[in-house]
């Protein structure tokens, strides 16, 4: 598997994925992307304690990296356009629960 080599490219992979998983916690698929970004973030990018907010217009992740407090913010309309295309058109994401 390739590492993604920005720490801001991998939460932004990352973030796009949690949302939808999220909203579709049954979404085996996302839920197995989702972990698969997860991993990435704490074993690559070695970060830990990561939480997400949001406003009307931007998504914040707070995390830790190496003991330092750090963030990274990103317009909601970036990180929702996933969710926004299965909202659209549900019917070309349908949902594939582990049997």
């Amino acid at each position: 598997m390739a590492m993604i080599k920005s720490l801001q490219d991998a939460l932004y992979n990352w973030l796009t994925i949690k949302v939808v998983t999220d909203v579709r916690p049954d979404d085996a698929a996302a839920i197995e992307t989702e972990e698969m970004f997860f991993g990435m973030l704490t074993n690559e990018h070695e970060i830990a304690n990561i939480e997400v907010t949001k406003d009307e217009l931007m998504y914040y992740v707070h995390y830790e990296q190496k003991g330092e407090k750090k963030m990274y913010r990103y317009p909601r309309e970036l990180i929702e356009v996933m969710l926004d295309q299965i909202n659209a058109e549900p019917d070309k994401y349908k949902n594939f629960p582990e049997e």
